[in-house]
């Protein structure tokens, strides 16, 4: 279920006030949440990462100027066992909004496109996604434009993932085609009395008069960083707008402000589109410089520190034991189909990288979606099998532009510095575009340019962020956030080829400084081994309650866990912890090694314990006491050992029968080779004997 709620009164913001919530509900696939309140419990990265792209789906088609608080709502109520509901859910709020009286020119459809045998499948199943190399979702807008595009691929090849993008948006037109009939049957009428905010013409002709020049002068200075630049527009923007509040006494401080922001992306623009010149100096196609370097710190397991202009990233590397992996909730496990992963990339973007001050809290939607675009970029050339939970963080220490796709970049060369052995290198770049309308035709295309590794002011004045990563085979994973009402697929195709080239000139950078992964990790990284355990020491390996596997990772700070019934894997952070492990565990392994016992052999016990249930004994000095119990002690039934004399220090005959094939337990007993037993017999006679002369003392009285 998805609603659309829209204000009508316009808000202070000078922007589109759009929030969009996806919620998952426990019930909606018959589960109860597992948390001590038994409800939901805040936002998971899941539902997040669906809003955002619910998000970027819809926001491009809302009017220009259109400033009223939005909210759209995405409440999962049922989830049935073939499908993922995200597509739905991008559909569902396309419906929502086309018949709700909100403006918006849509309506827009979605499709998820799989690959499978290299056969384009439009929406499969969760089973088929399995077997996908192409996790790809379109969202199309009228006339075949598109609108949005999020993707994660198995290293396919270009023309593959062009294809799967042609026939993706081919089948948008059907759902939009669909709405568009739902809108026609309900009669749908938007509002029309709602202003949308335009900045007053004379005022903006006033502030080109005043800024003009002084804005062109500092574009067209290429000797300029990101720092320097923002604060020569800053003083511009002070030094006009004081001059149109004079001339305009009666004008809403958002109109003075807007009306020099609208003066000066013109003339960013059109310095592109018209002379195709880059604020930078640089021409259309051209990467900004680039620095790498690897294994800056030696005590962490791999490090790399990328930088692409004024935008720098360290990434490192950490591993952990595969308990360390996440484990998705019971709802994203249905949802999604994915159950845990052990590789992970965590983007922190703290408020220094763009030179400001700010709160520094938990990721935010930002940060999360940055964060799974890198990880979508690296996880398909991560080994299947690994030893170790992988977790790379990229912390981005000063952003001008990209910081996503350079995190990628720094990732890559970060695992190949920590010695994983990744299948081969990737790296990621972000297109820009900037288009010219038609003044004649409302909705297309005059003139446009694509623009390789963007800028910050570029991003910001552009109509599209274009982020794609990959090999130099194929593509892993490609993002498109675009901000006007859809773009033609050309553009699109054009976008991936520019990428493609600008990416391989980037991995032959990297490659200069590390090509390859490390034949091996770092001496001082963690180690794991698997051990054997039979089941006859399995119970003292582990023992009581678990107390060994405790004690052994308090004091070594090792991780045991159970591969199989017999095999159990050991994770040490350092060396010196697999070493201290070892010897912790031979120690109370060590009378079992040293002695080898026969099995129906006759053994001197010596009794260390007396108990309720036996008698603890052992049967060698280093021996850990194991119990004889009273039905092993003797023919009769006794309560407890003191019945029959036994006492602590005593030496008595057992025999030894091995082990229990379920726990490992010792058998012994003390009762067999007592003389047999007719004393049962005897007794029996006795209660006769005894009942016979109660029966004749009662006859006789």
């Amino acid at each position: 279920m998805v609603t659309a709620v829209s204000k009508t009164k316009t808000s202070q913001s000078q922007f589109l006030p759009l929030v969009v919530d996806y919620r998952q509900k426990s019930a909606a696939v018959g589960r109860i949440p597992t948390n001590y309140l038994r409800r939901e419990l805040g936002v998971t990265d899941h539902e997040i990462l669906t809003s955002r792209l619910i998000d970027r789906s819809i926001r491009p088609l809302f009017p220009a100027g259109y400033y009223y608080d939005t909210q759209i709502i995405c409440n999962l109520l049922a989830v049935d066992d073939s499908y993922s509901p995200e597509v739905q859910a991008i559909n569902a709020a396309s419906a929502a909004l086309a018949l709700s009286d909100i403006p918006w020119n849509g309506p827009i459809g979605a499709v998820r496109v799989g690959m499978i045998d290299g056969e384009v499948v439009i929406n499969p199943t969760r089973k088929e996604m399995s077997s996908s190399t192409l996790n790809l979702v379109v969202s199309g807008a009228p006339r075949s434009h598109i609108v949005m595009l999020e993707a994660a691929a198995d290293n396919i090849l270009q023309q593959d993932f062009c294809h799967a993008i042609k026939v993706g948006l081919k089948h948008t037109q059907q759902i939009i085609q669909g709405i568009q009939q739902l809108e026609r049957e309900k009669g749908v009428k938007k509002r029309t009395d709602q202003k949308l905010f335009t900045t007053p013409e004379e005022i903006v002709k006033y502030a080109q008069q005043l800024a003009s020049e002084k804005v062109t002068a500092v574009f067209s200075d290429f000797t300029h960083d990101k720092i320097s630049r923002d604060e020569a527009i800053n003083k511009i923007r002070l030094e006009t707008e004081e001059q149109l509040k004079e001339k305009f006494p009666g004008a809403d401080s958002y109109e003075i402000t807007e009306s020099f922001n609208v003066v000066a992306k013109e003339i960013f623009r059109n310095l592109i589109i018209n002379e195709y010149r880059r604020c930078d100096g640089r021409d259309l196609t051209t990467l900004r410089n680039i620095t790498c370097e690897v294994d800056l710190f030696k005590t962490l397991h791999g490090s790399a520190l990328f930088q692409r202009g004024q935008t720098q990233v360290l990434c490192t590397v950490t591993f952990d034991s595969l308990e360390s992996s996440i484990k998705s909730d019971l709802i994203t496990t249905v949802a999604s189909g994915i159950k845990e992963k052990n590789f992970m990339l965590h983007y922190e973007f703290p408020p220094y990288a763009t030179n400001e001050i700010g709160r520094v809290s938990g990721s935010n939607r930002r940060e999360l979606g940055h964060g799974a675009l890198a990880e979508k970029a690296l996880k398909p050339v991560i080994p299947n099998k690994f030893p170790f939970t992988i977790r790379v963080t990229s912390e981005v220490l000063e952003s001008n532009g990209s910081s996503s796709m350079a995190s990628a970049c720094g990732g890559s060369l970060a695992l190949m510095d920590a010695g994983v052995p990744i299948s081969s290198p990737v790296a990621g770049v972000a297109i820009g575009l900037i288009t010219k309308p038609n003044p004649e035709k409302v909705g297309d295309i005059e003139n446009y340019c694509l623009l390789t590794d963007i800028l910050g002011i570029e991003d910001y004045y552009g109509d599209m962020d274009f982020k794609m990563a990959g090999t130099n085979k194929g593509i892993t994973a490609l993002q498109a956030d675009i901000k006007i009402p859809g773009i033609p697929l050309k553009i699109v195709m054009e976008a991936i080829q520019q990428a493609t080239v600008a990416k391989k000139e980037i991995l032959q950078i990297m490659s200069k400084v590390i090509a390859k992964p490390r034949p091996s990790r770092k001496e001082n990284g963690p180690l794991t081994e698997n051990i054997q355990v039979p089941a006859t020491k399995r119970a003292r390996f582990l023992g009581p309650g678990g107390y060994n596997l405790k004690k052994l990772r308090a004091e070594t700070g090792v991780t045991v866990s159970q591969v199989d019934e017999e095999t159990f894997s050991i994770f040490a952070p350092v060396p010196e912890a697999m070493y201290e492990a070892k010897e912790f565990i031979n120690e109370i392994c060590k009378d079992d090694q040293d002695y080898q016992l026969e099995f129906g052999a006759i053994y001197t016990a010596t009794i260390t314990e007396l108990r309720d249930a036996g008698v603890m004994v052992k049967l060698y000095p280093n021996m850990t006491p194991v119990l004889l119990h009273n039905s092993q002690l003797d023919q009769r039934k006794i309560k407890h050992p003191s019945a029959i004399g036994l006492q602590v220090g005593q030496e008595i005959q057992v025999k030894y029968f091995g082990r229990d094939p379920t726990d490992g337990r010792m058998r012994l007993s003390r009762k067999v080779l007592q003389s047999p037993a007719t004393s049962v017999v005897k007794t029996l006679s006795e209660k006769r004997s005894i009942g016979n002369a109660v029966h004749e003392s009662a006859n006789s009285a």
